[in-house]
Order: C-alpha cells, then structure tokens, then sequence
C-alpha cells in the first residue's frame, strides 16, 4: 500500500498541535462535537465564509501543506457542507426565488473541502472527492493507492471529514441511529440500548510510498457491503492470511464498536477471530459516530505507533504485549458498509 508521513486531526477531543488524549472530553447534550483551533493559516476574510465542514477540513490539512508539497488533494465525506446546502435551499424559499446569498451555494457542494485547500495552497494538481457514505474515506485511501503505483515519487494528501449538520442529525435521530438517553462517555459500550452518540471531525494525512522517515505503514485495505456477520469473519480471515506473515500476530484490534447493541454482533465475530492475543481498544466514546470516522481512527493508530501507549479509557481487553507494531482498524457503518485497515510500524 503506501506510508503516512504526516498527520492532523481536529476532532472533540485534544488532538490538534499539541496532543493529549488522556484526558477524555465529555459528551455534551447528546453530541460530541469538534474542538475548533483558532485556524491562523486561513485568512479572516475567508474563515468567516466559511461552512463548519470546510473550516475543519482546511484547518486540518492546510498546516501539513505548509511544509509539504503535495502532487493531490484527495477527500472523503458523506455529506461534505450539508448545513451550507439546507441554508441555500431554504434561502429559494425565504427569498421567493430571487436575490440569494451565493456563498452558501459555492460552499454546499461535497467537493469544495478539497477545493478550498487546493485554491489557499495553490496547488493545481489532482484534486478529488469521494463520497461514498460510511466508506468515503477508505475510497480516498484506495484512490490514494492507486496514484501512487503509478507515480512513485509523489505525495498526497489524504483525508476524511464530516460534521454535525442539524439536518442529517435530525434524519439520523429519527431514523434511530442516535441515542435517547443522556449518557456519559465511559458508558456508552454498556449502555445496551440502540444508537450511538453523533460526532464529526477531520483527519488527514500526507501519504507517499517511500519509507524514509515515514510515521506508519497502510499495509492493507478492505472494503466491503453486507449485512451479515459469517461474511466479515471470512473477510478478516483472508486479510490476516494474506498480509500478517506466519507466526506474527495482531497487537491491537481498534473497534469501532459505538455502543448500539444492533452491531454488538460485527465487533465480536471479530474480536473471536483475532483471540485472546490482541489488546482491544475502542474510539467511538472519544470521536463519536459519523461516516468518516475512520480518518479519526486512523490518526489514533498512528499516534498509538509512535508513542507506544494506550490511553486506559480506550481499552476493553487488554494482552501481555508491550509494544504496539501492528493495528488493525475495523468500523462498520450504519451495520452495512464495513471497512479493515491494517496499519503497521513502518520498519516492519
């Protein structure tokens, strides 16, 4: 696959500049929400313009292009600047059809994350957005992957973003995805109730596929739509075949188990084919549910690489290891679409 050299995250907890993620930042009615920086890279003029999904997503990539020169811009989003969008559409009808206000329009299309990044930093290169729900992300991680096999020599970066739009959380909510209940973070995994808590964020990462001085190492990607249990079993069965060598193992399973008892049944089928032998660490009380999540997931793992420490909120099951090389990454979305990240010290 590729190497991450670089990685920015903006998310409800601490983990812009100056991470700490021992301490956990509560949920706060219901929702966790992003800790937003003061965004000092984005001109004033610009930054108020801005939708919320935009500001997350160039705040995170924009101070890794500062010292970066990147041959693509590569995002994945479910919903990209939805709360933009519903304000322009309800704009037609306030105004009756006539004098609209044209930024929330420019800025309500999925695609204008990666093209406020691309026009702030210059950059005329390849500039993409993948939308695919709760796999946008590891469809910019494969798009990532396969530019890179045909340019050797190049960087990008690649990311993943989503907010809390009144809107989709209003759908979602009704729609049972949310929890009713107030509930804190610690117990969330034993609330054995349905739902999850909503959350948003923005993760994103300078990929290249040389080694020198490289973070980590994606070694494996898989992506697949079912609903049935048996299949994601036989699906990780074949990963860790084909890409953990005889007689080595996984360190750390990180789940992305949210606390609805409806996908309980996922995370465990999981969890019994790596045994005993695999710490097991969960994200979703700290970064909450929404489709791109994974990104936040995939910082996790990288950071968790180079420090060598887990935080002890995040831990379910904990082994004998004391060293963390290789992480797999599992997060299922909606119970639906589902999707594996194998994530290795880059010297192994």
């Amino acid at each position: 696959m590729f190497y991450i050299h670089h990685t920015s995250c903006i998310s409800p907890q601490q983990t812009f500049g100056d991470a700490d993620i021992n301490h956990l930042n509560e949920i706060n009615n219901k929702k966790l929400h992003a800790i937003e920086p003061s965004y000092e890279g984005i001109p004033t003029g610009i930054l108020r313009r801005m939708g919320k999904a935009i500001r997350l997503g160039v705040g995170a990539g924009l101070p890794l292009l500062q010292k970066n020169n990147v041959d693509g811009i590569i995002i994945g989003t479910a919903n990209g600047g939805m709360e933009d969008c519903i304000r322009f559409l309800n704009q037609i009808i306030d105004y009756n059809e006539g004098m609209l206000t044209p930024t929330n329009f420019v800025q309500s299309t999925t695609n204008a994350i990666a093209a406020q990044i691309g026009l702030l930093n210059a950059n005329k290169s390849y500039n993409t957005t993948h939308v695919h729900r709760g796999l946008a992300f590891e469809n910019a991680l494969l798009d990532a992957d396969m530019l890179l096999k045909e340019n050797t020599q190049a960087n990008y970066l690649v990311g993943g973003v989503d907010e809390i739009s009144s809107y989709n959380y209003n759908i979602d909510n009704l729609a049972g995805w949310f929890k009713k209940e107030t509930l804190l973070a610690k117990d969330m995994y034993a609330s054995g109730t349905e739902g999850s808590i909503a959350g948003e964020g923005a993760g994103m990462f300078i990929v290249s596929a040389k080694k020198e001085h490289a973070l980590a190492r994606v070694t494996a990607l898989q992506i697949l739509h079912t609903g049935d249990a048996q299949t994601i079993t036989e699906q990780l069965k074949r990963l860790l075949y084909k890409h953990v060598p005889a007689g080595e193992q996984i360190d750390l399973l990180l789940s992305g188990e949210d606390g609805d008892s409806r996908m309980i049944k996922y995370y465990a089928a999981c969890e019994q084919v790596l045994g005993k032998k695999a710490a097991v660490g969960r994200f979703k009380h700290m970064f909450g549910e929404y489709a791109t999540v994974s990104a936040a997931a995939l910082w996790l793992a990288c950071y968790i690489l180079k420090e060598q420490s887990l935080p002890e909120h995040i831990i379910k099951y904990k082994n004998k290891r004391t060293a963390y090389n290789r992480i797999l990454i599992y997060n299922n979305h909606k119970g639906r679409q589902h999707g594996f990240m194998l994530v290795e010290n880059a010297e192994l």
